[in-house]
């Protein structure tokens, strides 16, 4: 498969749900900005290799092949998220871009090692699970911030939003994965959060608050 391919492989998989739902090709090429006929070239392409199926005007969605293929891609990217944050030192807010070039390497023999190397790690430096070799994964129990009860508590576990804005105003305000968040109020006028992170307490938007995952202790 080529790098396009594969990009689409896995556009396709985060777009439907894990693989599980049809998708609009317009959603594709908005997604991976790029002409809708394109995407259509490309859709039939990989129609043609069973990894998608494919009927006009009834959207995308992956074949077993596609999903396992889907799997691969996605394991070898958040593997080598965690080695570049774990073994090189990079911040969590630079890793997405290297691991997009890195997760196209074919060797199926340096991932396993790699694997081994980072002591089989479960998730990513973001809180997303890393599918095994097998494409079987971790369902982390978790739940967003903004759809959680004042009075919640829980522990941060992982970022929706794993963009590097959205990372870098997280380490500027000391929000971290394994932080201990309680949920203080929640205001009717903006459904903003006060929220209490350790011993301080912190005004939050819905925004940053519809893309910080907590599992409820």
């Amino acid at each position: 498969m080529t790098r396009s391919e594969e990009n689409y492989i896995k556009t396709i998989f985060h777009l439907g749900n894990k693989g599980t739902e049809a998708v609009a090709t317009n959603a594709i090429a908005e997604l991976m900005e790029t002409k809708p006929s394109s995407v259509t070239d490309m859709v039939k392409k990989l129609s043609e290799k069973d990894l998608v199926n494919y009927k006009r005007y009834q959207g995308v969605s992956l074949t077993e092949l596609g999903t396992k293929t889907a799997l691969g891609i996605i394991r070898k990217h958040r593997l080598w998220e965690v080695f570049l944050v774990d073994k090189l030192d990079f911040s969590w807010d630079e890793v997405h871009e290297v691991a997009e070039q890195l997760e196209h390497i074919k060797s199926d023999k340096l991932i396993d090692k790699l694997d081994a190397l980072l002591n089989y790690p479960k998730f990513d430096p973001h809180g997303d699970p890393i599918p095994d070799k097998n494409g079987a994964f971790k369902h982390g129990d978790r739940k967003l911030l903004s759809e959680l009860p004042v009075e919640s508590k829980g522990i941060c576990v992982g970022v929706k939003d794993s963009s590097t804005a959205f990372l870098k105003f997280l380490d500027k305000n000391k929000i971290a994965l394994g932080d201990e968040i309680t949920i203080l109020e929640k205001e009717e006028f903006d459904s903003s959060f006060y929220i209490k992170i350790g011993n301080r307490r912190e005004h939050i938007s819905n925004q940053i608050a519809s893309n910080l995952y907590i599992k409820i202790s």
